[in-house]
């Protein structure tokens, strides 16, 4: 991190001096924020040496002062908007080296793209969230508050990842470099997606939800490993009444680890970039 996030990290630390700073200087220190959060030079969550992801509660409280300190106001955007006066759509250009085409999109005030993300029609980019290098946004997906893209994802068709912002030590969801998730899926809760991984569409995670690997014969929560295959299944629910009425439970399956055919499977065309 610059000299400059260690600045805003004290301003923002939780017995900082931005508690007891004036109104110009938090709104300054909230507009530096925003626009390093956006440049990708201070993220709301990152990556250990262990692989461990931590969430920066300092970043937060930054985001949660932007809200606080912005009036709602009118904002000109197609058909009218109203919204937090520090906080509205960003204008993005030639010069942000990505795409993002018509039809309905909003990257908020604080996300940050990467040179090569493409964005399709219409998605949404919260605040304090990040898009890694090549990745795809598809249709109708939702980038939450502070959720971490690693580079060269795809997100298909009405994906959902969950944001969060308060309580501000919670971590966000996180999706790791080269993960394909497919359409329909929901990640939520701070549930991590490592590298590789594959999510067929349809499959729903939280950070609690059991995940049963049938290859290393296994039981995972909280993360999907890396290079894993997950696939929506279901398993009997249990008890007397379960049993007369055939009910079974959503049980998410690991069915093998990415190979060739995986990667043939979901690849993009080079010409969607």
């Amino acid at each position: 991190m610059t000299g400059t996030g260690v600045a805003l990290a004290d301003f923002f630390a939780e017995d900082g001096p931005g508690a007891a700073a004036s109104e110009r200087e938090t709104l300054e220190r909230v507009e530096e924020l925003l626009a390093r959060l956006e440049d990708g030079t201070v993220r709301a969550a990152t990556r250990d040496a262990d692989g461990t992801w931590h969430a920066h509660p300092w970043v937060k409280r930054g985001i949660l002062a932007a809200f606080r300190h912005s009036e709602t106001v009118e904002m000109d955007w197609p058909g009218g908007a109203v919204d937090r006066s520090l906080v509205p759509a960003r204008r993005l250009g030639l010069g942000d080296g990505v795409r993002v085409v018509p039809g309905g999109t909003s990257v908020r005030r604080g996300a940050h793209l990467a040179p090569g993300v493409v964005v399709m029609p219409p998605s949404y980019v919260n605040v304090g969230a990040s898009v890694g290098a090549g990745s795809m946004v598809d249709s109708h997906v939702l980038v939450g508050s502070c959720a971490q893209v690693g580079t060269g994802v795809h997100l298909s068709t009405a994906v959902q990842l969950g944001g969060v912002l308060e309580p501000v030590g919670a971590r966000p969801v996180v999706v790791e470099d080269d993960v394909f998730v497919g359409a329909q899926c929901g990640l939520y809760e701070g549930v991590v997606v490592r590298s590789g991984a594959v999510l067929a569409p349809g499959v729903s995670l939280t950070s609690s939800t059991t995940i049963y690997d049938l290859v290393e014969q296994r039981e995972v929560r909280g993360e999907v490993p890396a290079g894993a295959v997950v696939v929506p299944g279901s398993r009997p629910a249990r008890g007397d009444y379960a049993d007369v009425l055939g009910l079974s439970l959503y049980a998410p399956v690991i069915v093998k680890y990415r190979d060739a055919s995986t990667d043939a499977a979901t690849t993009l065309e080079d010409a969607l970039r």
